[in-house]
């Protein structure tokens, strides 16, 4: 398959099959295949051999895993905090974060997604009293990583309604 690449040194080969069958399930990031190759106990210098040879033959981008990491959890629907965090777990350079972030927020509509899933949460809270239901609702839209303002807008928006 990659004949001339097998002169990287012993165990690049099996590093090399490990990683491609990690990037069959799905996308990766460098840092998250680095890891994963380290709980393997492969080599250092052949990790970085394979990370090296992944992203010349365009199988690693950091910048694409990114973009579509961002673009599946704003269909959950996350927040943009939410998001940065997991990217920032992920391994990703803060610019390509911030990149990438500019990008689906020209997009995104927090206040109309936040409008939306408080609704929907609060159906579940009918029966507590509307504090503790305000509580929860802020906690969990928080969680998901909304900006504060638009959480207490939304609230406030939804305990004026209750009333």
């Amino acid at each position: 398959m990659f004949a001339a690449e097998n002169n990287k040194g012993p165990g690049f080969d099996k590093a090399r099959n490990y990683a491609f069958r990690l990037l069959k399930f799905r996308m990766r990031s460098q840092q998250e295949l680095r890891a994963r190759l380290m709980r393997k106990k492969f080599d250092a210098a052949v990790i970085e051999k394979v990370i090296a040879f992944l992203g010349e033959k365009k199988f690693i981008d950091d910048r694409e895993f990114a973009r579509v990491w961002a673009q599946e959890k704003i269909k959950r629907p996350l927040g943009i905090a939410r998001i940065s965090r997991e990217l920032k777990l992920k391994g990703i350079d803060k610019n390509i974060i911030v990149e990438v972030l500019e990008t689906i927020r020209s997009n995104y509509d927090e206040e109309g997604v936040v409008s939306e899933l408080a609704r929907a949460r609060l159906e579940r809270f009918k029966g507590l009293e509307p504090k503790k239901a305000r509580m929860r609702l802020y906690a969990y839209l928080l969680r998901r990583g909304f900006s504060p303002d638009v959480i207490s807008d939304a609230v406030k928006q939804f305990g004026a309604e209750g009333k």
